[in-house]
């Protein structure tokens, strides 16, 4: 496919897999972003990047053995997560070491699975690097669900979640019960990173949630107003991403990261020089 002009931009939207890829985008974009401002702030970012790496074992699994990869990615996610929190939680090992266990637990997986099936094959790079422009009515509808889940989760909850983000401490005295909103809101991350995969990758699925976010601290607004900003930042820089890599015939899950690390860096020069 050769690259296009900007006058074909309209034309775009007659093919029905660039709808889809926008409307997708744009969902996984909110939901990452405001799940990812709340590990941001709880200085858990890495957190993602870890659980991210270890799905790529269930992504494996799962075509290995003939599954949907993205249910295997979703459970393997879902174990990593409490894996990381039960060693933290028992002093096993401290934050970052919990998530290099898992980690490497998850991605030895992966290169055992991929050796006893003879290798690479091109849907599984798919899933590493992000295939955005596949996306089927059944993704957008899953993507649909999950986004009103989890921000049905984090409006409900919103008084909760601000405890336990900025004084656990305090939140354990207000009688919020700390242990069981942190497994809940750490499964919504594991669900988030493992459909958010078909989006962006298993690479570059932590840019997503972590770069919106970062850009809306920037700005230096109330809290409200900075998800709002971190989700805007992230719909912005998928939209751009998918339109851009149409335009120049480029990977769409690369434009869209280098997209959102443009805007933050605009973002944050303007705010010092202002």
């Amino acid at each position: 496919m050769s690259s296009l002009s900007l006058f074909d931009i309209p034309s775009l939207f007659q093919y029905q897999f660039f709808v889809l890829a926008l409307i997708g985008g744009t969902l996984a974009a909110i939901v990452s972003s405001w799940i990812g401002l709340f590990l941001i702030l709880r200085k858990e970012s890495m957190l993602v990047d870890g659980v991210a790496h270890t799905a790529f074992g269930g992504v494996a699994l799962g075509l290995f053995i003939g599954i949907d990869p993205i249910l295997g990615a979703l459970v393997v996610s879902a174990v990593s997560v409490y894996g990381i929190t039960y060693m933290r939680r028992k002093g096993l090992a401290q934050s970052d070491s919990a998530i290099a266990v898992m980690l490497a637990i998850g991605f030895s997986l992966g290169i055992i699975i991929i050796s006893m099936a003879n290798g690479f094959n091109v849907e599984l790079l798919s899933y590493l690097f992000g295939s955005i422009l596949t996306m089927s009515y059944n993704d957008v509808i899953v993507l649909s669900v999950l986004t009103l889940g989890a921000i049905g989760f984090l409006v409900f909850f919103y008084k909760e979640m601000l405890a336990l983000t900025f004084d656990e401490d305090g939140a354990h005295m207000q009688g919020i019960p700390v242990q069981g909103m942190t497994m809940a809101f750490n499964l919504l991350v594991a669900v988030t990173i493992a459909l958010s995969i078909k989006v962006i990758g298993i690479i570059l699925v932590v840019a997503l949630m972590v770069l919106p976010g970062l850009t809306a601290l920037q700005l230096h607004r109330s809290f409200k107003s900075t998800l709002v900003a971190s989700s805007l930042f992230g719909i912005f820089a998928t939209i751009m991403g998918i339109i851009l890599s149409a335009l120049f015939n480029v990977a769409t899950s690369g434009v869209i990261v280098f997209t959102a690390a443009g805007v933050f860096l605009f973002v944050a020069a303007y705010q010092r020089l202002a």
